[in-house]
């Protein structure tokens, strides 16, 4: 499936998370989600795309390694189902959404946590969603720049 349209399901399926446990499950897709991106990136995408893509795909294993796995069968699993990653700028554009989305599903289950663990760990896994969302950004910036930098073509 194309890069965008599961970072879209993953942005709806975290909306639509009601309990804290259903919300942990859709970060975890979410940072896997991201890893698998900056894999991709990292392997075919544009050159100057590929040292920050790798720093994302470490920063979301990080995401993910920091909470608890979910119980997911393999088919439920979004980021496995990635085969496509066609337009790089819409892609990391999304991606950065739902970052930001995840810090703040984040966010409010660390205030409401009575566990530390729990506690701790969110604040483990905003601090991952953060910097991966740094590196995507910087992915943009970088994009950006390429444009701008590609000689205008003449009208035929």
């Amino acid at each position: 499936m194309e890069a965008v349209r599961l970072i879209l399901a993953s942005r709806r399926a975290l909306a639509g998370s009601g309990d804290a446990s259903a919300i942990l499950t859709e970060v975890w897709q979410a940072q896997a989600l991201a890893q698998a991106i900056g894999s991709r990136l990292a392997v075919s995408g544009p050159p100057e795309l590929r040292g920050e893509a790798l720093g994302l795909t470490e920063l979301a294993g990080r995401g993910c390694g920091v909470l608890d796995v979910p119980h997911l069968d393999p088919g439920d699993l979004r980021a496995a189902q990635l085969t496509e990653l066609d337009d790089a700028r819409q892609a990391l554009l999304c991606l950065d959404g739902l970052l930001g989305d995840v810090g703040i599903s984040l966010v409010g289950i660390a205030s409401a946590a009575a566990d530390e663990g729990v506690y701790w760990q969110c604040m483990e896994a905003i601090d991952a969603a953060d910097e991966s969302r740094d590196r995507v950004r910087e992915m943009l910036r970088k994009l950006a720049a390429r444009e701008e930098a590609l000689p205008e073509r003449e009208p035929g």
